[in-house]
């Protein structure tokens, strides 16, 4: 392919810093990319890293570019937007793509992308952070127990706040509901209207259905034709997000989702490195075939989220390094195996059993 390089795209992001930080801990020499010189040219020098400052919108720049990258870790987000040109770019260029997003229309396009991937022998693997290796790797694992399972449920606990980029992708799902997977097909429901009680890991809690990455990945790992994942909440608080229903209308409105991003910008900041380290995150999944009486669940403890994110897409990078498969979408587990999880720093084993 190339020369083996990596490049992260977003560098001077949040995550996409502690992503280039971490690479080069582990003595990895990436290259530092972003649409702003003036952001990423700092963080270039302190890592003594090449930098390439290349906008999304240029085309014929950006894939000149990646013809000597061999992996792209894609940060720059809102992904909705920037997804599918870095897409397109790494299957022009014969880059392998990765990216830490969490949206489910990322990964529906992507999907869409296989022929062409297939064609230029190139992988597409979004979601090659927390969202989503800990459920996809939880899901296969599943599903290996009890491949005749008609239903996939999963879940998890986190004691970590949400990342800015994560809570721009909460915003944008406000104004459209949330989303299950009901014979195969996505279906949008509203807000809040599915809860149940749930032994993530540490005691029973109340919880409530989310449009989570994994009602399309795990599809697309497990074949299973019905899917729902689910968060702890409070049942105030899922009151109030049920309240939301009415208003749908004017949260889709772009006035609306900037000035909420906005706010994001101004008040939501990663964690320190400290508090990283204090919290931990505990994964839950359960399978079901109703007809037969079979149940089966699983479990598994991670690091925060973004430990998990920043050890994820580093595993993934390198394990492209040395791919000699097909070409193609993957998820994590399809491209990785499921012991994925397993091998990130803070996780445990995945357990299955009937409780």
């Amino acid at each position: 392919m190339n020369n083996k390089q990596i490049l992260i795209y977003g560098a001077y992001g949040y995550t996409g810093e502690l992503i280039a930080r971490q690479a080069v801990a582990q003595g990895l020499k990436p290259i530092l990319s972003g649409r702003s010189a003036a952001k990423l040219q700092p963080l270039a020098n302190e890592l003594d890293l090449p930098a390439i400052a290349v906008s999304l919108d240029d085309e014929e720049t950006l894939v000149r570019t990646l013809r000597d990258v061999s992996v792209v870790i894609h940060c720059a987000g809102p992904f909705s937007a920037t997804a599918e040109p870095m897409m397109r770019a790494c299957i022009a260029s014969g880059t392998h793509y990765q990216d830490i997003t969490g949206e489910m229309a990322v990964y529906q396009q992507a999907h869409a992308l296989e022929a062409e991937a297939k064609a230029a022998g190139i992988v597409l693997c979004p979601g090659t952070g927390f969202d989503v290796i800990p459920t996809d790797c939880l899901a296969s694992a599943l599903h290996k127990a009890m491949t005749s399972a008609t239903h996939l449920t999963l879940g998890f606990d986190s004691d970590s706040g949400l990342s800015p980029g994560t809570a721009k992708t909460s915003i944008e799902s406000l104004g459209v509901g949330g989303a299950v997977r009901r014979n195969g097909k996505i279906e949008v429901i509203p807000h809040a209207a599915l809860t149940r009680k749930i032994n993530f890991g540490r005691g029973e809690k109340f919880a409530v259905a989310i449009p989570w990455g994994d009602v399309a990945t795990a599809y697309y790992t497990t074949e299973i034709p019905n899917i729902e994942v689910y968060i702890p909440m409070s049942p105030r608080r899922a009151k109030k997000m049920g309240h939301l229903n009415k208003f749908r209308w004017l949260l889709r409105m772009n006035w609306v989702q900037n000035w909420l991003k906005g706010k994001v910008d101004k008040k939501v900041r990663g964690p320190s490195e400290n508090k990283r380290a204090e919290q931990q995150t505990w994964v839950w999944g359960e399978v079901r075939n109703d007809r037969r009486g079979e149940r089966r669940v699983g479990r598994v403890v991670t690091a925060n989220g973004y430990d998990v994110t920043v050890h994820g897409s580093i595993a993934v990078a390198q394990h492209l390094l040395g791919y000699m498969g097909l070409g193609g979408y993957y998820t994590p587990s399809k491209l990785c195996g499921q012991e994925l999880v397993e091998k990130l720093p803070g996780s445990g084993a995945i357990k299955i059993g009937i409780d």
